[in-house]
């Protein structure tokens, strides 16, 4: 597979250098990889890291993240994989930040960056709403994902999550948090008020994050759910329904881990078992 992408890049051309980083269209350029991508009218951000020969490994961040946050879980992306980082629809440095918000087109903006990328199949991590997208990708185009990890990722909203979602401001984030949005929002302010309205509106959608166990049973790729026993978003027993639900799936419940128990000090086990994980160094079945 690795083999096939890298042809398949070359054949598209060289990169090329901007600005202190490299342009490019396919996944064997040497160094960090910057691209802009126009797809189902909005540009999409992505950036590569890592082995330029490794397999690729899709990293979906969470709502209102970029396509860097595995920065704050791993040292370096993780040895033997080319790591594809997009800025999902709305977020980061991406445009799209206008209309009504879907995971469900999210998962289809996804699936369009790695046919341009020429990739036909992937491993791929995903973190909250990055993790609702990517079971969406996984059920619209179940022989596109071999291997997925979803971080506290619900296969509905619960009362609890619509509540929280339905009082959300940014305003009542913490000062830190606030700052740190406005430098990774490209947007400016535009931007971040369309992510505001966008979460309070998640609080009344019942058709875009509604995974059936019918639906999720037809999810070929082996998965890693990850949640933790103190999210005040998703209870425990949401990650029991996807485990019972998912064929292929294990269950990973991190002791007081919160919503995305992977950063802090859960980091280091998260990215040791993660890694196993993906080079299905895993106990089998």
């Amino acid at each position: 597979m690795t083999k096939q992408f890298l042809q398949l890049g070359a054949a598209r051309g060289a990169c090329e250098f901007l600005e202190g980083t490299v342009a490019c269209a396919s996944l064997s350029c040497d160094g960090k990889c910057r691209m802009d991508f126009e797809v189902n009218r909005y540009r999409m951000h992505y950036e590569l890291f890592g082995d330029p020969a490794g397999e690729p490994l899709l990293w979906l961040h969470g709502w209102s993240g970029t396509g860097q946050d595995w920065k704050f879980i791993f040292k370096d992306p993780p040895a033997g994989f080319r790591l594809i980082g997009p800025d999902v629809r709305g977020n980061g440095a991406s445009t799209g930040f206008e209309g009504t918000h879907s995971f469900r087109q999210s998962a289809r903006d996804i699936l369009a960056l790695l046919d341009h990328l020429g990739v036909r199949r992937v491993k791929a991590i995903g973190l909250s709403g990055g993790g609702i997208a990517l079971l969406h990708v996984a059920t619209q185009q179940p022989d596109r994902i071999e291997a997925m990890i979803v971080i506290s990722a619900p296969p509905y909203f619960p009362d609890q999550a619509r509540a929280i979602q339905r009082e959300f401001s940014f305003e009542s984030l913490p000062d830190p948090e606030r700052k740190a949005m406005r430098e990774r929002s490209k947007g400016g302010q535009e931007q971040l008020d369309w992510l505001m309205e966008q979460t309070r509106a998640m609080a009344d959608t019942t058709d875009d994050v509604q995974f059936a166990p019918a639906v999720l049973r037809t999810i070929a790729a082996r998965t890693l759910i990850v949640f933790g026993d103190a999210d005040p978003l998703y209870p425990i027993s949401l990650a029991l329904e996807l485990r019972e639900a998912i064929p292929r799936s294990s269950l990973w419940v991190v002791p007081n881990g919160g919503h995305g128990p992977v950063f802090g000090p859960h980091a280091p086990r998260f990215v040791e078992t993660a890694t196993e994980f993906l080079r299905d160094d895993w106990p089998k079945k």
